[in-house]
This record gives C-alpha cells, structure tokens and sequence, in this order.
C-alpha cells in the first residue's frame, strides 16, 4: 500500500515533518508532494485536493483524504496495525495518545515565539515566561511517560511511536533556540538530533528551497548541536565520474559535488534525494 503524502517546505514546516515521520519512520511508502510556502497561499495551491486544505495531507490509495496528523497517526495504524505507530500496550498507548493530543493543541507560546527552523540554531532567544512553564510542562510529561517505558531506549515508552513522531519538531525547537530544559529532557532531545529519519529531513531542509524572512529571528547565531550532515550541493556541470544514474541507469542530466568529486544523475529528484540524506552516501559511493 502507497500514499501521496503532501508538505510543507522541510526547514520550517513542523506539521509536515510530523506527517512523514509518521509514514517514513515507520516504514511505508509514500510519494512526498511538496507545497512551497514561498508561493501562493497553502490552501489555493491544495485546492483540487478534495477538502484538504493544509499540509501534511495524506491521500489514501482508496481516495481518503486525512489531512490531520492526529488523524494521520490514526488512520495509518489502522491501516497497518503491525507497524508499530501506538504502543502495543495498553496502558503505553493510552499514555501515547494522550501525549500527542496534548501537543496538537498546547504549548502555543513555545509554537508561537520559536517557530521551527531547522536551517540556524540561536544560541540565545531569551525565552519568555510562557515559554519557560510551556519547557516545564514539557518535562513533566515526558518523564510521566519515560517512567512507564516497558522497554530500555531514548523513546517516552520504549520503542518509537507516533508520541515521539509529535514531538520531534519539539526536539528541534529546543534545540534550535538552545532553550534550557533539564539532563533528561536534553538526552531525549539529541535522540532526536541524532535519529537518522530526522536527520534525513533536516538535511533536506538545508537544500530544498529559499529561507523564508518572516522565519527569521534577530538572535545570536551559534552551530547546530546535533550530528553535521556531509557537505554535498547540487552544481552546474556538463561531466561526472559515473555515466549512469546510479538509481535508474539513465544517463546524468543533473550534477552534486561531495569531498570534491563530481556526481551525476537523472534528474533533480535523484540528486538531492543524495545531497539531502547522509544515510544514503555508503550505499551511494559504492554503486559509483
């Protein structure tokens, strides 16, 4: 079973990176159909979409259209119970589904004055008081929750679900204003940091599209406190060291430059599928 999953840009769209989490870190498959937010207006550019009008908005091979990521979470582990999206225990699960209701609807002044933005970390937003007790709650539930866990791991309940799906563009949040939380707060976000799914967005994010200035903040700026993704960019260039595409076989049309070598592919998609994800480049260096 397939999926059209519908985004917004990877740098600042914390909804959308919910949304694929919730396909991709799970293991299905999904066609990723951008939305820009630098164009026209989210909604007119969903508008033939049934009634969708915001992203993420998944689109069921069936016709079912969800564009809710509460709802996504739900209807995608009815469709695939064996996926793992909820806990499998009851008492995780109802914790779990508590956790992500929670967040779909709270915490709008930490939502409201450090909006994602996974491109610059600040390393000091002078969080106001409402985002301070919005932190405080935060680490209240999630030690509630790490305190249930049924299994060892860096996750709220043990192994991932849809709970920390949720939290992720939280995790990038706090990092990426340095807000102050506590030790086990701060380990649960680098798991975050460090999980190659949300690595793989973020490195997208720092390659797909222009950086929008009402994201902006006027911060001081400091290096991202996660892991550093290689350096890669997509460039001009009329050769490369493979004469085929290594996903399609295709002759190149479109050139990367890593570690300064020069690599070819079929077309953009290819391309920056490779630029934007670290976890690609073993498997990539050894088909060239």
């Amino acid at each position: 079973m397939s999926y059209d999953l519908y985004i917004g840009d990877y740098a600042y769209s914390s909804w959308s990176l919910r949304g694929w989490l919730l396909v991709h870190r799970f293991g299905l498959n999904a066609r990723n159909i951008m939305i820009p937010f630098s164009k026209q207006d989210v909604a007119e550019q969903m508008a033939d979409i049934g009634t969708a009008r915001t992203v993420p908005t998944l689109v069921c091979n069936d016709g079912a259209v969800v564009s809710e990521s509460a709802a996504i979470a739900e209807e995608l582990a009815a469709r695939h119970p064996d996926a793992g999206i909820w806990p499998s225990d009851p008492k995780a699960r109802a914790t779990a589904r508590t956790l992500l209701t929670e967040m779909a609807s709270g915490f709008t002044a930490l939502r409201g004055d450090c909006p994602m933005s996974l491109r610059v970390c600040y390393s000091d937003a002078a969080p106001s008081g409402a985002v301070l007790a919005d932190l405080a709650r935060l680490e209240e539930i999630w030690s509630n929750a790490r305190a249930q866990r049924t299994s060892d791991g860096p996750w709220l309940l043990g192994e991932y679900s849809a709970a920390d799906a949720f939290f992720a563009p939280v995790a990038g949040r706090i990092a990426g204003y340095s807000l102050p939380v506590g030790t086990d707060a701060a380990t649960y976000v680098a798991a975050h940091l460090a999980d190659p799914a949300f690595r793989r967005w973020r490195a997208m994010g720092l390659v797909h599209g222009p950086d929008l200035p009402w994201y902006r903040k006027d911060y001081p700026q400091s290096d991202w406190p996660g892991p550093t993704p290689r350096a890669a960019k997509a460039v001009e260039a009329e050769t490369s060291e493979n004469d085929k595409c290594p996903y399609s076989g295709k002759t190149p049309t479109h050139f990367m430059e890593m570690d300064g070598r020069t690599f070819g592919f079929c077309n953009p998609f290819c391309r920056d599928k490779t630029v934007a994800d670290p976890e690609a480049w073993p498997a990539f260096m050894a088909l060239v």
